[in-house]
């Protein structure tokens, strides 16, 4: 029996933007009803790139029905661009984290992301070009699948390979070439100049989650005192965009409200050089 986190449990038995979506301006479609997993990702995209509709079928467990609700909850209002550089890790994070076993479904939705970019860009892969690829036939797992779960996940056993993209869990014939290509990626990643240390930064979804807590408990209480509040709108990349709300929204000294005390605790709580815009409508 899985252990499964709370918002795992909402996102299976409550899924967000679940459906086909006829109108949709990209699509990407992974896996299959064969493997036991199959994500269809619809997106409905604005002239600026930016993903306005996000919604999917899924055919699989728990884990990938609450991976694909994640997937669409997180993608929502962002551009393409900083929709891409959103992780299978980032996917687990939202939803509290998956059991190791389970990490592939969130594998399935980066993706089914990926293709849908991609399919909305005019970019196609030949298929014959990936069967040429596989390594494991019994869930047609291509070798570059594997090697870049590797090198983003930092993985180091060949049950951490199949946690993550299902290969070798069918008939097991493969375990032998995985763990081949897994003692060559790795080494190939040890031969790698070391990459400068950045330093801790949050992602997306950590982000998000502090700017909403700080907000709901340290801010918006303040506000309140005075007749005010304040609306989330959107977070882009460390750009907070919010929209002052009751006495707040004509006060003269709104502007200082939103930098001395709106942008100054949430650099406090979240990050230090964290923004926050105005939206006014």
């Amino acid at each position: 029996m899985w252990d499964y986190t709370d918002k795992v449990k909402e996102h299976f038995l409550h899924p967000k933007n679940a459906g086909a979506m006829e109108d949709a301006d990209a699509v990407g479609e992974v896996g299959s009803l064969a493997c036991g997993d199959a994500l269809k990702l619809y997106l409905k995209v604005d002239e600026n790139e930016r993903i306005v509709e996000a919604s999917f079928q899924t055919f699989g467990c728990a884990s990938a029905i609450a991976s694909s609700s994640a997937l669409t909850e997180l993608i929502k209002g962002k551009t393409l661009e900083e929709a891409k550089a959103i992780s299978n890790k980032d996917i687990a994070d939202f939803l509290g984290g998956l059991p190791r076993q389970k990490m592939h479904c969130s594998v399935m939705g980066r993706e089914a992301l990926d293709a849908a970019i991609d399919n909305y860009k005019g970019i196609s892969r030949p298929k014959e070009e990936l069967e040429g690829e596989i390594l494991c036939h019994c869930f047609g797992v291509t070798e570059e699948k594997i090697r870049q779960a590797i090198m983003e996940n930092n993985l180091t056993t060949v049950e951490d390979v199949t946690s993550f993209t299902k290969a070798g869990g069918g008939c097991g014939e493969c375990l032998e070439d995985i763990g081949e290509l897994l003692d060559k990626v790795r080494a190939e990643m040890k031969k790698r100049p070391p990459v400068e240390k950045q330093p801790a930064g949050l992602s997306n979804v950590q982000r998000m989650q502090l700017v909403m807590k700080t907000l709901e408990d340290e801010i918006r209480p303040s506000l309140k005192q005075d007749g005010g509040n304040i609306e989330l709108v959107d977070i882009i990349a460390k750009k907070v965009l919010v929209r002052l709300q009751g006495t707040c929204s004509h006060c003269p000294a709104s502007k200082a409200t939103l930098k001395g005390f709106v942008e100054a605790k949430l650099r406090e709580q979240v990050e230090p050089d964290i923004q926050v815009e105005e939206v006014v409508s």
